[in-house]
This record gives structure tokens, sequence and C-alpha cells, in this order.
């Protein structure tokens, strides 16, 4: 069972009416993305491949563009990961290209488990954007973020993987159940890209078990970089429109140790609003 390709399938399905919208926010929203979009308009007969290969280039660039979202990712967020994890050629630029390219209308059963791991990517960079200067230990570079270099690495990648799965599921149950219409979504993406039995399995029992948010919690003491990655993934996974959204959100926030500051850069990295 491929727990990359899973959170694939998830990212593609869009867990929530707000999901693509988010990220396309953390990745520089609408004019960034129609710049991409035009810029990989020669690419269409490639398929998500080749739009990741050449959003992949795009984003080792040299140079900088203005502030926040991607022109953020390339010239700040990445940079400074970049130079801490010991050049920018180990930065996982692959999947952040498969992730936008999942955005753009590639994707499919060859890229999903690239889309999966951009989206680690992009929550890695999130986190450590937001915990760079807020006061906080950030002890190492958030998983996902740098493409692993040894099987321990890539094992450790898979297990945070699927706790980032596990919270996005979790989410969705906040405001009292998952609905048929939210389970049918995914588990036709998942069919798509092609998920085995046990993967489709898998998917089902976590979708149906109750919340585990204290669980959650449990597994990320110590590691404030993977609970930021858990906090962004949250806010990609549900529209937190509902008392009781606002309530788990709040609830995680503190049960994981972040502080508003945190919490905060990450809501205006996404482009959510608490009311």
């Amino acid at each position: 069972m491929n727990i990359g390709e899973l959170l694939g399938a998830v990212v593609q399905a869009g867990m929530s009416p707000s999901s693509g919208e988010r990220i396309r926010n953390s990745l520089g929203g609408g004019n960034m993305m129609d710049s991409l979009s035009g810029m990989l308009g020669g690419l269409s007969q490639k398929g998500g491949g080749g739009r990741s290969e050449a959003l992949s280039s795009m984003l080792g660039g040299s140079g900088t563009q203005g502030s926040g979202g991607l022109a953020a990712v390339r010239s700040g967020m990445l940079g400074d990961a970049g130079r801490a994890g010991g050049g920018k050629q180990n930065l996982a630029l692959g999947g952040l290209g498969a992730l936008v390219g999942a955005l753009l209308g590639g994707g499919g059963r060859s890229v999903g488990g690239a889309v999966g791991g951009g989206l680690m990517a992009l929550l890695g960079a999130m986190a450590f954007n937001a915990l760079k200067g807020s006061g906080q230990q950030m002890p190492q570079i958030p998983t996902g973020l740098l493409e692993p270099q040894t099987d321990a690495e890539a094992a450790e990648l898979e297990r945070d993987s699927e706790l980032v799965l596990r919270a996005m599921v979790n989410a969705a149950k906040a405001d009292g159940r998952i609905d048929d219409r939210e389970i049918n979504r995914l588990t036709g993406k998942l069919q798509e890209i092609g998920a085995d039995a046990e993967a489709r399995q898998y998917m089902m029992t976590r979708l149906q078990q109750p919340m585990e948010t204290q669980t959650l919690i449990a597994e990320v003491q110590g590691r404030p970089e993977l609970a930021a990655q858990i906090y962004g993934a949250t806010l990609m996974a549900i529209e937190v429109d509902t008392p009781s959204e606002r309530a788990y959100l709040d609830q995680l926030a503190t049960g994981m140790g972040l502080s508003p500051q945190v919490t905060g850069r990450i809501q205006e990295l996404v482009g959510y609003q608490p009311t």
C-alpha cells in the first residue's frame, strides 16, 4: 500500500469545497496559477509527468518574485530550507511540480504518489516558514520538504504522510460525520488512480472509525514542524464554518502546542480568515 498515493487521491478528490482554493493560495493564488497555466500551455500533450518536470525546473530556477505564496516558497521558504538541508538540489521540487500539475488538470495514477509527496513538500514549506522566527524551536527541516536520501528517511516520510492523511480524515469528522457524497467522491478517486483493494479498505476503515484527535496530538509531541504540517493539512481538509469545526481547530492547535503566531501565519498562507 502506497500512503503517498492515497494522500494524492485525497488531494485530487478535494475533502472540502475550499480544499483546492487553499492549496492554490499556498502556492501563490489565482494570478500565479494563471501564469503557470499559460507557461505550461505547450506541455498539454505531455501529461502530468511533463508538467511536473517543467514545474520542477521553474521552481528550481534562480531569482525572486515578490512575496507570499509560491514566490515566497521559491525565494524564502525553500531558499532557507535548502541552505539548512545542504543545498537546493536536496529539496522535493518534483513533488511540488506534480501538485501544481494536478491543480492545473494533470494527475492520474502515474503521478498520484507524486501529488501526495507534493502536498507534504508544500506543508513542509509552510511549516518551516511559520515556525521560523516564531520563537518556537524547530529541531529539523520538516519531513517532505527534502528528498529522502536513505531508506530510513523514506520510511519516516511514509509514517509522517500517514499521520497527515489520518489528520485530514479526522478533521472531516469534526462536524459530526462524513456524508455519503464525501465518501463517494474519495472512493471514486481511489478507483480512478487504480488503488488496490488493500488501499481502498484502509481508507474505508479510517473513514468509518471514531475520531482519534488525542492519539494524533500525542504522536506529534516534540515535533513542532510536524504539528504545523498537520495544522496546515487540517485547514485544507475542512471549511471551518461550523462551531464544532472551529472548536476542533482550536483544540488541535492547543493540544499540539502551536502558538497563535504560528497558526496565524499558516492561516494567512492558505487564505483562511477566521470568523
